[in-house]
């Protein structure tokens, strides 16, 4: 398929998937939560706003964790047919880390999970918010154990390799890995923050078409409050996270900034724009501020880094998508920043509800943080090329033996697949957010009644929405 290699093609289908599959567990991750502070609002004020957005959000989030589910399927079957050299060579400790998620936080989150859907009216309110709490924490495990696989395979310590196989022999070291902590805090905070902006665009959006009533107004206030708290939060550990990146992958950084020459004892410019041009090692066409990169990477006007050239070709990552993939993260980051300043400017003018241009920009960073997230992980995993796990496995020795034909038909079966199956899914839970909270809003599996039926199927937590 347009030259591509079966080692290409494999890389671009894990890759197809693994975009889908992020996003969801995203929202997933920070509506649980959100879930988790609206019952206990509720608990302690007794405000029906609280509750009924409760039961909005529970439909939404119930179609997405669905969607999470299957989407992440997928993606463990690609380790054995994809990967089976990767899967030979590291399982030992990959394996592991993934059944410790499914001991831990799936069947946490799958025992509670219909409790927190089914049994507002079925179940005591300290039962049902600790329900809500446990799915919650769940999801929260969930992105722990993951992530400190997929940090292991950034930072790999902890390990020998034993007849050309990754023995572990200290299981701390292989969890906190040197990387861990910040990829951790920086993907469940991207995901807090996400969930923001997707709840406040909502609210926004209805603002917009004049539905105003108090549950739009709690929504749109609590996301921009969220907003403001998490957004330079998120700026500050993107920073540490940078250094630690630097400190472990140097080449990565490089990349990321775009820089193929650096003379020691001279301040190094950032980059905002240009083309990296891999074959002539330049960055052609640039806008740079003098010894800005020095002082975000080393906290010093002069301070020095490795520029590309430093290091031997086939070990450099793909440059021009690494450069631009982290421009487009950081750029919807400050625009993140700007809307919950913004936001608060106007909150404390008492025009957070009103003004078309600042709702129309809320609206609009709806889908930002799901962009930055994609945006992030490919900056992470295309910048620890050309290794699957860095320094100790390259990617062209993990890939499974197919040929480049096969991987090309199982490509476009997956294209297809997913943009219908997901595609439907996506576009129902945009119609639920569109249809809006009402008031009175009620555990659709208990509404009509004692008598109403019990549902046998995690998507019926969410209403038939029907155009009319």
């Amino acid at each position: 398929m347009f030259g591509l290699t079966a080692l290409d093609l494999a890389r671009i289908q894990f890759g197809f998937t693994i975009s889908f599959h992020i996003v969801f567990p995203a929202i997933t991750i920070g509506l649980a939560s959100y879930l988790a502070v609206l019952e206990g609002l509720w608990l302690w004020r007794k405000n029906p706003v609280h509750r009924d957005l409760y039961h909005f959000w529970s439909k939404i989030f119930a179609v997405n964790f669905a969607m999470g589910v299957v989407s992440g399927l997928v993606m463990a079957y690609q380790f054995g047919t994809n990967w089976s050299y990767f899967s030979a060579f590291a399982g030992s400790i990959t394996g592991p880390l993934l059944a410790y998620e499914v001991l831990t936080a799936f069947f946490l989150e799958a025992g509670f999970l219909g409790v927190m859907l089914f049994g507002w009216n079925r179940v005591g309110p300290g039962l049902h918010f600790f329900a809500t709490a446990m799915v919650a924490a769940g999801t929260l495990i969930s992105a722990t154990w993951i992530l400190a696989s997929n940090s292991w395979m950034q930072t790999p310590q902890g390990h020998e390799i034993v007849n050309g196989v990754v023995v572990p022999v200290d299981w701390l070291a292989v969890i906190f890995n040197p990387s861990f902590p910040y990829r951790l805090t920086h993907m469940v905070t991207a995901a807090f923050l996400s969930t923001a902006l997707f709840v406040g665009a909502a609210g926004a959006w209805h603002l917009l078409k004049g539905n105003d009533n108090p549950r739009v107004r709690v929504m749109l206030s609590m996301a921009m409050w969220m907003v403001l708290a998490v957004a330079p939060l998120q700026v500050l550990i993107g920073d540490r996270h940078g250094l630690n990146t630097l400190e472990h992958q140097p080449a990565k950084i490089a990349a990321m900034e775009g820089h193929w020459e650096n003379t020691p004892g001279e301040g190094v410019a950032l980059i905002l724009f240009g083309w990296p041009d891999e074959a002539a090692e330049v960055t052609r066409w640039q806008i740079a501020l003098p010894n800005l990169s020095s002082l975000i990477l080393t906290h010093s006007l002069d301070g020095h880094y490795p520029g590309l050239k430093e290091f031997a070709p086939e070990d450099r990552p793909p440059v021009a998508v690494v450069f631009w993939a982290f421009r487009v993260m950081v750029g919807l980051g400050l625009l993140m920043v700007g809307l919950g300043f913004w936001a608060a400017w106007r909150r404390w003018r008492g025009r957070l509800y009103r003004g078309r241009w600042f709702l129309r920009f809320a609206c609009a960073m709806g889908p930002s943080g799901l962009i930055a997230i994609l945006a992030g992980w490919y900056t992470a995993e295309i910048g620890r090329q050309p290794w699957v796990v860095y320094g100790v496995m390259r990617t062209a020795d993990a890939v499974s033996e197919h040929s480049a034909l096969t991987m090309s038909v199982t490509l476009a079966i997956f294209v297809v697949a997913y943009i219908f199956v997901f595609g439907i899914g996506t576009r129902y839970m945009l119609k639920l957010v569109a249809k809006g909270p009402e008031a009175g809003e009620d555990d659709p599996a208990t509404d009509a009644g004692a008598s109403a039926p019990r549902p046998a199927r995690p998507l019926s937590a969410a209403p038939d929405v029907r155009e009319g």
